[in-house]
């Protein structure tokens, strides 16, 4: 087995893409942390950095962290030790003036795109199913609890939540295509740029990605 050190990643990939999945696997793989934007965050202002604070302040007003404020949170983070031999960044950058402000304060490897076509993202997405009592989810087609709309673990109704609702679904869908078309364009002509199929099963999906990284 050959694992290549010192590699900095972006994660990049639509909701249900499977994104999540995929940068956990290459975590434990490559041994450095996946590191998400709201982990970052709320570590941050568990720490009560001085940059934690300032967030807080956005955050406890429901208000969006701006990207200065974020940016030097990402920087606090990848200077920890963990991240001396790499680290996945999961949710970041989300703009062009992220991606750029980045690019001044790491090194970015590559940036691993998981493209699966919009109808299987709805599918995926608006087919899972909740249970309040208990928190397990299912999913309609992939993985049916044993009885019709009843969870297995304790037996109350299960749900759809709001954000799993078809035109919920469409809206983020295209809210991600408008943030993240820009960010896909930026880093293929700096030839970063990984395209994956994540319309497969997920070691297939797994596999591929580690051997166009080179970390087989």
């Amino acid at each position: 087995m050959c694992i290549v050190v010192a590699m900095n990643l972006i994660m990049l990939g639509a909701p249900g893409a499977g994104k999540g999945t995929q940068a956990q696997k290459l975590a434990a793989y490559l041994k450095v942390p996946q590191i998400s934007t709201g982990d970052m965050l709320r570590q941050a202002v568990a720490e009560g950095t001085s940059l934690g604070i300032e967030a807080r302040k956005y955050m406890d007003a429901g208000k969006l962290v701006p990207d200065e404020v974020v940016v030097g949170i990402v920087n606090e983070r990848i200077r920890k030790e963990d991240c001396r031999n790499g680290f996945i960044l999961d949710g970041f950058p989300r703009t062009l003036e992220q991606a750029k402000a980045l690019d001044k304060i790491a090194r970015i490897d590559h940036v691993i795109n998981i493209d699966v076509p919009e109808e299987i993202l709805v599918e995926r997405i608006t087919g899972r199913r909740s249970c309040k009592k208990c928190g397990a989810v299912y999913h309609v087609k992939y993985n049916p609890p044993k009885h019709k709309d009843r969870c297995d673990v304790c037996g109350e109704a299960l749900y759809q939540r709001d954000d799993d609702r078809e035109e919920t679904v469409r809206k983020r869908l295209e809210t991600y295509r408008n943030q993240t078309k820009v960010l896909i364009n930026y880093y293929s002509d700096q030839h970063k740029l990984v395209n994956i199929d994540g319309n497969r099963e997920i070691e297939a999906i797994f596999k591929d990605i580690l051997a166009k990284l080179g970390a087989e």
